[in-house]
């Protein structure tokens, strides 16, 4: 029982987060203070970690914190200019040609769309193009939430130019004695040869799980937020979802077996969207009838309303579509511009750092904690901004309106602030926790441990749950690779299980942990003014990642 003292407490802060956000229905900004005080209190009684630890741990997060609400700032903008602009009136009716049905606008927007904004940029960004992009369109501000959050699975271990695998396990594995001594047993004269075997095997466990995505959203929707409250509604267009899906996941695995982790999400999403737009728009698959929509504004539950008001405002002039979607276009071209590895646009923008010299943030305090300098010009944030500036030009605003969608921005922004100040410390204390006085590893690796010994052989049905938990922590499947990825490969070779595939349950997990990660949540509510409902959006969301991680389970115990 002694041995389950450490992996129990390290499970305070998550327990403290499921009993006040979502249990208790707290705001995140009430939620996430106490959530942070147990982790803190947890390492400096138990772990017995110092105060330097805990305080570099701490401004680690801060920094993160600064550069999410950038990123949101930019986001929020972005939706406001627009909507300034009168760009969103003209989206919004381009939307309307193609279908009215919302059904078919959220599988557009969200699944496909959102996964090649994941493809390339990653980090949460698709949330903050899509929510406020379906809010947009004139989507209740909760059910755009939750549906940008839904999607946040099966593109994510793609996402961002393949960054979860190439950079998330390959740092998890890198140097490791025993995965070398594999690779050379299989052999190969690189452990990295391994990397693209994983990749496929990610690929082929999300296809088969991530195919009912589309559906689930929109069953999600309907049965939440339609004027019948019925999830029936949504499984009326059951061939059209599974067909939106298959649209994307097919190539997703083809690619990732042909070229490698870099772009099954990015090519994938759009070859589903040239399918996927011409097919709705010829009703292919489509049920007979009138087209689904929401009830009439009035009659929205008050929950599902955001602070922020988004005006469709008519452009001063005639505004053609292709203009209209420019600042999204803009968007998209240089996301992947500066994300390719072959393109040295990416390197050129990361040149300017801050702090400018590495050393001063690393071993803060005299901790082991190592802070990244900031690269502004890279952020998501930068890009948004620059969208802005050209939507400001390219639409012809005029100065009032500038300044309005500026003030409305600031202001929403505010809002986000309190929560994330607390939820991304709270995530650095809990990772930077090992190496105290009591000489324990941190506490996601005493977790992780703790699972293992009571899995035993079943551990394959348990590798997705811990990246899952991982990703939830710390908000990235990318960190939660680096956390698990050696941990898992080594139970696998323990219990004689294929670490390949165990690896590639972790990557699947931390994916999905991503529909229910807290700062990703908070991050997307704020984009839509949606702060204080953080815990009704993971209540809904938590479904379809239990689903998630129980398809990995069982592919894990037919395959690993």
């Amino acid at each position: 029982m002694s041995d389950l003292i450490a992996p129990l407490l390290s499970l305070t802060p998550i327990i403290v987060v499921a009993v006040f956000l979502v249990g208790l229905r707290w705001p995140a900004s009430r939620a996430m203070p106490l959530a942070y005080l147990a982790a803190v209190l947890v390492a400096l009684a138990y772990w017995r970690i110092g105060f330097n630890q805990v305080a570099a741990a701490t401004v680690n997060g801060l920094v993160v914190t600064f550069t999410l609400l950038y990123i949101i700032f930019g986001a929020i903008l972005l939706l406001n200019t627009l909507s300034e602009s009168g760009g969103l009136s003209v989206i919004r009716r381009g939307f309307t040609d193609v279908t009215p049905d919302r059904r078919v606008q959220v599988i557009i927007v969200a699944w496909l769309f959102g996964s090649f904004i994941e493809g390339s940029a990653g980090f949460g960004t698709p949330a903050a193009v899509c929510v406020p992009l379906l809010v947009g369109l004139g989507f209740p501000a909760k059910s755009a939430v939750i549906s940008g959050m839904l999607i946040q699975c099966t593109p994510v271990s793609f996402g961002a130019v393949g960054t979860p695998i190439l950079v998330g396990v390959r740092s998890g594995l890198d140097g490791a004695d025993q995965v070398v001594r594999y690779a050379s047993a299989l052999g190969m004269d690189d452990w990295t040869q391994m990397l693209p075997i994983i990749g496929a095997r990610v690929a082929m466990l999300h296809a088969v799980a991530g195919t009912l995505i589309p559906l689930l959203v929109v069953t999600v929707m309907t049965r939440f937020f339609g004027p019948s409250r019925s999830a029936r509604d949504g499984l009326q267009i059951w061939r059209f979802a599974l067909f939106a899906a298959l649209a994307m996941t097919i190539p997703y695995v083809l690619i990732a077996r042909t070229l490698g982790p870099e772009f099954p999400s990015l090519l994938g999403s759009l070859v589903g969207l040239m399918i996927v737009i011409p097919a709705a728009r010829h009703g292919f698959l489509l049920p007979e009838g009138e087209p689904w929509d929401f009830e009439d504004r009035d009659q929205w539950d008050e929950s599902w309303n955001g602070a922020a008001e988004v005006k469709l405002e008519e452009s001063k002039r005639s505004l053609p579509l292709w203009l209209a979607w420019t600042p999204y276009l803009i968007i998209a071209s240089l996301l992947v511009i500066s994300r390719l590895p072959a393109l040295p646009i990416g390197q050129l923008l990361k040149s300017l750092k801050i702090p400018g010299d590495p050393a001063l943030t690393q071993g803060l305090f005299g901790s082991t904690v190592n802070i990244k300098p900031v690269e502004p010009l890279y952020l998501p944030g930068t890009i948004f901004i620059v969208a802005c500036l050209a939507t400001i030009v390219l639409h012809r605003m005029s100065g009032p309106a500038i300044g309005r969608a500026v003030r409305r921005s600031g202001k929403m922004i505010l809002s986000a602030s309190v929560a994330l100040l607390f939820a991304v410390p709270m995530v650095q204390v809990f990772i930077n926790s090992g190496g105290g006085g009591a000489g324990l590893d941190s506490m996601p690796n005493v977790l992780a441990s703790g699972v293992a010994s009571v899995a035993g052989n079943a551990w394959p049905a348990f590798s997705s749950l811990i990246g899952g938990i991982g990703a939830f922590v710390a908000g990235s499947n990318t960190i939660s690779n680096m956390m698990f990825s050696l941990f898992q490969f080594g139970v696998a070779e323990k219990i004689g299980a294929d670490p390949m595939w165990v690896v590639a349950l972790q990557a699947v997990g931390g994916a999905a942990g991503n529909v229910i990660c807290v700062h990703n949540v908070v991050a997307a509510c704020a984009v839509v003014g949606l702060v204080g409902r953080e815990g009704d959006v993971i209540r809904i969301t938590v479904f379809v990642f239990l689903y998630y991680v129980s398809v990995a389970a069982i592919l894990g115990l037919l395959l690993a």
